[in-house]
């Protein structure tokens, strides 16, 4: 690999900030690059592999059904288009654009982020709820279920819900309200694996949608994710991202989008169609899948625990510095130094670069993206 690095002029990186995107996410065990490389050597009809895809990630995450995407970003977006569209042809040809202006979107303020445009480019319009006083400081409050309730008009497509720990109110609560004016939940859960248990919990809970990154924690290619949930708006999702230009009346859906058989017509190409996604990324995503899902966590969990302590182990501390592992979902690589930003700079800056997570002062090294000789790299460089 090194040869390739070579071939193009590239500086390896040692990854230990985490399988982000812009450092190339992680990296794929033998069997998932297999995936990709025997996948690049066939062809197979799009619908029947997403449909293959689908039953794989029912099987993971007790959805109706499910489908890959380019990323969690493009989850996002697909899944706010099947909001606004559903199974209406007429509508899924007029996105960004929606005549009715149904194309509401609640959003409690304190989830707002840079990456939920993606319902503003399906048409979406953001609606934003709640006031965050605990992140502010003049008091603990933040937004609270009825106010998401007494948002909702008949311009109201969906409810967007960031999945991360400290979200208020409780995503229960807010599916509470959804059911009860009938409209749909879309949980943007990029990043919350692990573990495993959330590719079930945030559905089990009520979310309609639910969008994953396929290339973090499970270990997929880095252009993928899934989407997954309500079978009718998998569908509707899909349709919107797939290649559409096909006679009307030799389409069928496969039996996993099924409810797409009793629309009135084909929309032309959807507005999702630039987050299509490779077969080679559906096949190995559908086989990062599998091995993450059946894995065993506590082995998963002690693979990481020993990278970093071969790191601990490799490592002759210069006076000041120290290294030490914090248990957390994902366990990390703690290190105090009297200068972490200056050595934060010096390992990007290193040969070969080494990246980590500034967070309170502390340096913080993840295990997930580490290549095979990632400790060695960074004891090394710690050592100086």
């Amino acid at each position: 690999m090194s040869d390739l690095l070579a071939r193009f002029g590239l500086r390896p990186v040692i990854n230990g900030n985490g399988p982000v995107t812009r450092l190339s996410g992680g990296v794929m065990a033998p069997e998932v690059a297999a995936a990709m490389v025997a996948a690049s050597r066939v062809t197979v009809d799009m619908w029947d592999l997403q449909a293959a895809a689908s039953r794989v990630i029912a099987r993971a995450t007790g959805a109706e059904g499910g489908i890959v995407t380019s990323g969690a970003s493009a989850g996002i977006l697909l899944g706010a288009a099947a909001c606004l569209a559903g199974l209406d042809p007429g509508r899924m040809n007029r996105l960004p654009e929606v005549a009715d202006d149904r194309r509401d979107f609640i959003v409690v303020r304190s989830q707002r982020n840079m990456y939920d445009r993606a319902l503003a480019v399906a048409g979406g319009r953001i609606v934003e709820v709640g006031i965050a006083d605990r992140y502010s400081g003049p008091g603990v409050r933040d937004a609270e279920a009825w106010e998401i309730a007494d948002a909702v008009t008949p311009r109201t497509a969906g409810i967007y819900y960031l999945a991360q720990p400290q979200s208020l109110p409780a995503l229960a609560d807010v599916v509470a309200v959804a059911r009860a004016v009938g409209v749909p939940v879309l949980v943007d859960a990029a990043a919350q694996l692990p573990p495993a248990e959330n590719l079930r919990r945030f559905l089990e809970q009520g979310a309609d949608l639910v969008a994953f990154s396929g290339g973090k924690a499970i270990g997929g290619p880095q252009a993928s994710g899934i989407l997954a949930g309500r079978a009718d708006l998998v569908s509707s999702a899909l349709m919107q991202m797939l290649d559409m230009d096909v006679a009307p009346a030799s389409f069928r859906a496969p039996a996993e989008f099924g409810a797409l058989n009793q629309m009135r017509g084909l929309p032309h190409h959807g507005v999702g169609r630039s987050c299509k996604v490779g077969k080679e990324e559906i096949f190995a995503l559908m086989v990062a899948l599998e091995r993450f899902a059946g894995a065993d966590a506590a082995v998963r969990r002690a693979g990481w625990r020993a990278a970093l302590q071969a790191i601990i182990d490799a490592t002759r501390l210069p006076v000041g510095r120290a290294v030490a592992i914090v248990d957390d979902v994902v366990p990390l690589l703690a290190i105090t130094d009297p200068d972490p930003a200056g050595l934060q700079a010096r390992l990007a800056t290193g040969s070969p670069a080494i990246h980590v997570r500034l967070v309170a002062g502390r340096l913080l090294v993840s295990p997930i993206a580490l290549a095979a000789d990632g400790a060695a790299n960074i004891a090394a460089a710690l050592s100086v």
